[in-house]
């Protein structure tokens, strides 16, 4: 069966978020950001008093505690809430969640609890979903696939105008060092790693704003439908 979901995957900072954002408004889609359910869990860790990376297991342990869905609100927008009520976007985006999430998401115990979570989501309505494996696992036949590149000093540059996610007195140097290591947590991990789909088109960002990326996929997906008619 395919999918009609459009899956755009790529490394941190890659601008993907934003890009998604771009193509869900213009097509009329739901949006789904994968990587901030990541990150609520990762804050709810925080939040229990538990160390992410030096105690995996009291993450674990933590998620059948955890009521984590994406819900239409009364304006028909997708908001991510937890027990019911919106997840906080500057608890999940403060520094010690942004240094700890690839960690969490690393666990096979976490990625497998994800994995309905994020495939309930298609009952909202055609989803344009961002990651690291949305093609690659959680949609593998997904109708739309693409994968967004750039280069390491790029994507510094963006993740130190993401104001709230990285610690004061950061440098280009500095930010793409961490962007580095999260690559390789990322892409290295036993369960899911993130690779680009072989059935994505590849796009590299670093000569183009979000908007003329959001443009090309858009062209695409459309595209692609008049050619199905």
């Amino acid at each position: 069966m395919t999918m009609n979901v459009i899956t755009i995957d790529g490394p941190a900072a890659s601008g993907k978020s934003t890009v998604a954002r771009l193509v869900a408004a213009r097509l009329g889609c739901i949006y789904i950001n994968t990587g901030d359910m990541y990150r609520t869990v990762t804050w709810q860790a925080f939040e229990h008093g538990i160390e992410p990376v030096e105690n995996p297991a009291g993450v674990v342990a933590l998620l059948p505690e955890l009521n984590l869905h994406y819900r239409l609100n009364s304006a028909g927008q997708p908001e991510l809430q937890l027990s019911g009520r919106l997840v906080p976007q500057d608890k999940i985006r403060a520094p010690t969640v942004t240094a700890a999430v690839s960690y969490v998401a690393k666990l096979p115990e976490v990625r497998q609890w994800m994995l309905t979570r994020q495939r309930e989501t298609v009952a909202l309505g055609l989803v344009v979903m961002e990651g690291r494996d949305i093609g690659t696992v959680i949609f593998p036949e997904a109708k739309y696939k693409f994968y967004m590149t750039a280069s390491p000093e790029i994507r510094a540059r963006r993740r130190l105008m993401q104001h709230g996610e990285i610690l004061d007195g950061a440098t280009v140097a500095s930010v793409a060092a961490e962007i580095a290591a999260r690559d390789l947590l990322d892409s290295t991990r036993a369960v899911a790693p993130m690779r680009p789909p072989p059935d994505a088109v590849m796009i590299n960002t670093d000569p183009l704003s979000a908007e003329m990326v959001a443009e090309e996929i858009c062209r695409r997906v459309e595209e692609r439908n008049q050619q199905q008619h």
